[in-house]
């Protein structure tokens, strides 16, 4: 599945090593965990995957 964003992973990626953090917030079941790991499974050798839903 083709995503928009990719480009600009890629693009983020390639900014060097004084890159800030990535953060993607966004609207509810539009793709955005699809997206990342679709990236950093093409785009590094290692990936680590954090879920920061707390609940209650």
């Amino acid at each position: 599945m083709k995503r928009d964003i990719y480009q600009k992973l890629i693009a983020w990626k390639e900014s060097g090593a004084r890159r800030k953090p990535l953060v993607l917030n966004g609207a509810r079941q539009v793709g955005k965990t699809y997206v990342l790991n679709h990236f950093g499974k093409t785009a590094y050798q290692q990936v680590a995957y954090l879920n920061n839903e707390f609940k209650t």
